[in-house]
């Protein structure tokens, strides 16, 4: 069965009801998890709504401080069901290809994820990287709702 698990977080409601899911299986099937977010580089250029009035410097604090917040609901979740746990934050321009490469690097052997994360323009304009995820991985993938 599976080992571990790497549950990628945007901090959406999804993300957070796929992370109590997934960290739920791990505990019942005796796996790990590792939690992931994925900063994107800032642009100057951008329907993001975070980038629109940040300067770099402020935009990078702010991802920081975000990739923390979101990590630490795995890391509390993970700790109330005593399944081991370690986090990380990575920088990369494409969502999609970070999480298939983490699952790689960290040997995970199921990416666990939210069916959606963010909506509205960012969908229409990069389509869903969960989609991308399940098209691309080599890694099995569990999608939650």
């Amino acid at each position: 069965m599976f080992k571990h698990i790497l549950i990628p977080t945007d901090g959406s409601a999804s993300s957070e009801l796929a992370i109590e899911s997934a960290v739920r299986l791990a505990k019942d099937i005796g796996a790990r998890v590792t939690g992931l977010h994925v900063i994107a580089p800032f642009h100057v250029l951008t329907y993001r709504s975070d980038m629109l009035g940040a300067t770099p410097a402020q935009y990078e604090a702010d991802s920081k401080l975000n990739a923390e917040k979101y990590l630490r609901t795995i890391e509390i979740s993970a700790r109330e069901q005593q399944v081991p746990c370690e986090t990380l934050a990575v920088h990369a321009e494409d969502v999609y290809k970070a999480i298939i490469q983490a699952a790689y690097d960290r040997q995970c052997d199921l990416i666990a994820m939210a069916s959606h994360g963010h909506k509205g323009m960012s969908g229409v304009l990069l389509g869903s990287e969960t989609n991308k995820v399940l098209t691309h991985s080599q890694t099995p993938v569990l999608v939650l709702r």
